[in-house]
């Protein structure tokens, strides 16, 4: 499990293999001990430190069906006209390749991969933060990508991660990634979380969006037998979560938002979008008009309203 995502807390580990934590913190010195891994507080990681994970070329294979038909569903959320934040990751990176045929969508964004996906829709105005190019994720990270953020405010924010809980909320297995996520967040007006069911019910080390500041949560529907991530998204939306389960309808158009079978949700009050604030960075613009994303009708938006910013 560390090797796979490049941290793992005490409590995940104990879950796992049935245990306790006194037993796992015991199996985890012992392993510290012959140097398979450190130890830090609440987990372990893999030697080193903690920012190794698992590589792009590993992730872009994994549930690939399952992040298409989410940036499928996530497209139809966002309007003409609207500036929003995307996050780096690959589900993220899915969703900009059918943001490029959105007229004029201003998309700020840490991600060289989103940034990419963008390169050539003519009608879209691409801003990157500033920062230090982390190579496992081709993301910009540190102080100079937060500092960038500074100021900004837009509709909503689209990220992904390495886990989600209703506990903890979206969290990830390194330090500097989720600094950056927090920072993304701080600049928006709701927060759409993009997560497969593999993710649902995994915590790792770093918290980035607590789950009361989730507004929506975009995934996939859980196989039968995967009791974890059912009971995890009644958790969620027990929370005040809107729960969107991404399918495909007749002629591969986006599935209307709708919870899985035997989890129960809530819908509120519209959420009036906000506009505004002076982009930062660079912008990123390609030579022309080019191959874009599929197009998509906005879903009816919802979202919490009471509480959604305590900031």
């Amino acid at each position: 499990m560390v090797r796979a995502n490049g941290a793992v807390s005490l409590r995940e580990l104990a879950r796992v293999v049935q245990t306790s934590e006194v037993t796992v913190r015991r199996d985890v010195r012992a392993l510290e001990a012959e140097g398979l891994l450190d130890r830090r507080h609440g987990g372990a990681v893999l030697p080193g430190g903690f920012t190794r994970e698992s590589g792009f070329p590993q992730k872009s294979h994994l549930a690939t069906a399952e992040k298409t038909a989410i940036a499928d569903v996530a497209a139809s959320l966002v309007e003409e006209g609207e500036a929003i934040v995307v996050g780096a990751g690959t589900t993220t990176q899915e969703l900009a390749r059918r943001l490029a045929r959105v007229p004029g969508l201003t998309v700020v964004t840490n991600s060289l991969l989103v940034a990419q996906a963008l390169a050539h829709a003519n009608r879209v105005e691409v801003v990157m933060t500033g920062g230090t190019l982390r190579g496992s994720n081709y993301a910009l990270v540190g102080s100079g990508a937060e500092q960038s953020l500074q100021g900004l405010r837009v509709s909503r924010a689209f990220l992904s991660g390495s886990g989600l809980t209703a506990e903890r909320g979206l969290s990830t297995s390194n330090m500097l990634s989720a600094s950056v996520d927090r920072a993304l967040v701080q600049a928006a007006a709701e927060v759409v979380v993009l997560a497969d069911h593999t993710k649902l019910g995994t915590d790792t080390m770093f918290q980035t969006v607590p789950t009361d500041v989730i507004t929506r949560l975009v995934t996939d529907e859980p196989p039968p037998h995967d009791e974890r991530a059912a009971t995890e998204l009644q958790a969620l939306a027990d929370q005040g979560v809107q729960i969107a389960v991404a399918g495909t309808g007749q002629g591969g158009a986006p599935a209307a938002e709708q919870l899985p079978p035997g989890v129960r949700g809530r819908r509120d009050m519209p959420l009036p979008v906000q506009r505004g604030g002076r982009m930062p960075g660079g912008q990123f613009r390609g030579p022309g008009p080019g191959p874009g994303g599929l197009g998509a009708e906005p879903l009816e938006r919802t979202a919490r309203v009471a509480d959604l910013r305590r900031r």
